[in-house]
Order: structure tokens, then C-alpha cells, then sequence
């Protein structure tokens, strides 16, 4: 009877896009329920703190997915040069490069007979993955992928910042800052925990660690817009 191949699925294939994700929807629902918060406290009418929320989630979405794909691109560049550099030195230096890759193994534990045998096959097979993987560390889990992270990020962005803009919609105006700031909190909590429990991780601490930050924006932009009264002649 012939057996099935058992493969594990690692927390650590979801870095990439976990990362951008959580990020844009964490930062969408913080800063645009921050901004929003900050113009209810200056005494703002609700058409004025409904086009601040609109336009803080347009401008937010733009500059999380350029950010992003600024960042992940520099990344993905510095791995193309480094590649790059290792198939140079493959062409020129092969049994240098094959000398390097036994060292690696043998740094790892295995003995020098056997780490050479395996960097031989493994060369043979494909020499510059080898060499990415062991000497590099550049593997397909973790490879940076500038446009799926400005996607990821632009869109979880736009995800978190609708929360508050559903609740300047929808709440009575003499309840605003109230509603705005619940519905936020529980947005909070539901994401921390969401993206622990995603990462593998305590879903309490992950929703307790985001909660503690949105409220600490939220408190500091209220502070600051009640500095200011837009109702002051």
C-alpha cells in the first residue's frame, strides 16, 4: 500500500502577505478613526467629518499600496542584485562557490564528507537556488513580491477604513464620537485576534497589543482637535 506524502503547513508562508494585510487593515481603521475623531472634537458638522473620513481612506489606500510596493520593490531589487552576483561568480568561480556551500553544511552539522557530497548534488541539480537558499537566504516563502504587497496592502487598507466611515454614516449625529469610537474598538480587537490566530500565535495578546495602540492614536488626535473649534466666530 503505498503511502501519502505528509506536508506541514508553516505559519512562516503567510509572512508576506500577513504582513501587508494586517499592517493596512490595522492602519486604515487607527488612522482614519484617529482623524475622524480629532475633527468630531474641533465641533465639525457631520458632511465635513464624512468628506474627512472619505478623502483619509482614498489618500490613505494610495499611500499605503505606494509605500508598500516602494519598500518590497527596494527589497526584491537587493535580491536581484545579489543573484545576480552569485551566477557571476558561479560562471567564473565554480569550485570556490562549491568549496563555500560545503562549508555552509558543515556549519550546519553534517560532516565534511557528507556536506560535500550534498553541496555537489545539490549543485548539480541547480546551483544558483542552492546558493540563494544556503548562502543567501532568498526561498519562495519568504521572496518579496512588491505588487502583491501594494494590492494586499491598499485593499486591507481600504477594508479597515470603511469601519469608520460606516459608522459617521449611520450613527446619529449626537452619538458620533461614541459610535465611532466602539465600533472602532471592537474592529480592533476582531483584527488583533484575527491575525494571531492566523500567525499561530495567543489570540488574546495580538488583540490586546493593537487594541492598546488604536486607542493610544485615537486619544492623542482627540486631545488635539479639541484644541480647536471650527464654531468659534
Amino acid at each position: 500500500m503505498r503511502r501519502s506524502i505528509h506536508k506541514e503547513k508553516h505559519n512562516l508562508e503567510k509572512t508576506g502577505w500577513l504582513r501587508a494585510a494586517v499592517l493596512g487593515a490595522n492602519d486604515g481603521i487607527i488612522s482614519v478613526t484617529s482623524l475622524v475623531i480629532g475633527v468630531v472634537a474641533s465641533g465639525a458638522g457631520q458632511q465635513t467629518i464624512f468628506i474627512t473620513c472619505l478623502a483619509g481612506l482614498i489618500s490613505g489606500a494610495i499611500s499605503m499600496a505606494a509605500g508598500e510596493y516602494i519598500s518590497v520593490k527596494s527589497q526584491a531589487d537587493i535580491e536581484e542584485a545579489d543573484l545576480a552576483l552569485e551566477r557571476r561568480e558561479l560562471e567564473i568561480n565554480p569550485e570556490q562557490e562549491l568549496k563555500e556551500l560545503t562549508q555552509i553544511y558543515i556549519h550546519r552539522g553534517l560532516d565534511e564528507q557528507l556536506a560535500h557530497e550534498v553541496a555537489v548534488q545539490l549543485t548539480a541539480h541547480d546551483s544558483l537556488a542552492a546558493h540563494a537558499r544556503d548562502e543567501i537566504g532568498i526561498n519562495e516563502m519568504t521572496v518579496a513580491k512588491p505588487i502583491q504587497a501594494a494590492l494586499s496592502s491598499a485593499l486591507s487598507f481600504s477594508v479597515g477604513a470603511v469601519i469608520p466611515l460606516l459608522a459617521v454614516l449611520f450613527a446619529p449625529a449626537h452619538y458620533l464620537a461614541n459610535s465611532i469610537v466602539i465600533v472602532s474598538v471592537f474592529a480592533l480587537l476582531g483584527l488583533g485576534a484575527l491575525a494571531s490566530y492566523t500567525a499561530g500565535s495567543p489570540v488574546w495578546k495580538g488583540a490586546l497589543r493593537v487594541l492598546f495602540w488604536g486607542c493610544f492614536a485615537m486619544l492623542i488626535t482627540s486631545a488635539i482637535g479639541s484644541l480647536f473649534d471650527v464654531n468659534v466666530a
